[in-house]
């Protein structure tokens, strides 16, 4: 099957947010939206793995300094220069994760998904409903997730298109996905129900109360395109 997911390179100006021309008649926005920057910081830099590591490595140091008998000046000169170095860092991560959430929109018509991507150099990718196999949820506890796309047999993106707007852990055949999105049941049973209009199925309804856990993740549909 040849790749005909329409891609576009940086652009100027829009001639709709989100999206690289005006939109057809016969389609319209269902949904359009920009991933949170606390579920990117969380799920795709894991902030607070972050955080305890360079917590313990200010702990290490004051009780190696203690126990070494080094003089006050020196451990407190050491644990600055650590703390100094881990807030650029985290700082630099949180920049890297506003700059993700904030250059990104995704949009939902009833044709297809568009994904508008990139901090330095824009990407648009199309991917018509009809192109789209099945999709997965995964949930938090707060209601926030990763709407997971399968695409076709066939068709396939290199991931560092996509990235981190990818699905995590499918590096050989990835799976383009809407990251950090608020509401993502309500986001899921929108794509759900265009889909199935597209394709002429009947898909099942997404249900809220099927979130039990944090990194649930909810098959969905599932439903193979006809």
């Amino acid at each position: 099957m040849s790749l005909d997911i329409h891609s576009s390179p940086e652009h100027e100006f829009e001639a709709e947010f989100g999206l690289p021309e005006k939109l057809p008649k016969d389609e319209r926005i269902l949904w359009q939206g920009s991933p949170d920057t606390k579920t990117i910081l969380s799920k795709v830099f894991h902030i607070k793995l972050l955080g305890i590591y360079f917590g313990l490595l200010l702990a290490y140091r004051l009780v190696s300094g203690f126990g070494d008998g080094e003089s006050v000046t020196a451990i407190l000169y050491s644990a600055l220069t650590i703390l100094a170095l881990s807030g650029l860092g985290l700082g630099l991560v949180g920049l890297i994760a506003y700059l993700i959430s904030s250059t990104a929109v995704y949009t939902i018509t009833n044709k297809r998904v568009v994904m508008r991507i990139g901090i330095v150099l824009n990407m648009t990718f199309n991917f018509p409903l009809k192109m789209i196999e099945s999709a997965d949820c995964g949930f938090t506890k707060h209601g926030a997730g990763d709407i997971y796309l399968k695409l076709s047999k066939g068709t396939k993106i290199a991931i560092f298109h996509l990235w981190p707007h990818a699905r995590p852990g499918k590096w050989a055949i990835p799976q383009p996905t809407l990251r950090g999105i608020k509401n993502c049941a309500e986001v899921a049973q929108i794509l759900v129900d265009a889909w199935a209009v597209e394709n002429n199925v009947i898909a099942r309804s997404v249900q809220a109360n099927e979130v039990k856990a944090a990194n649930t993740k909810n098959a969905y549909t599932e439903v193979e395109a006809a």
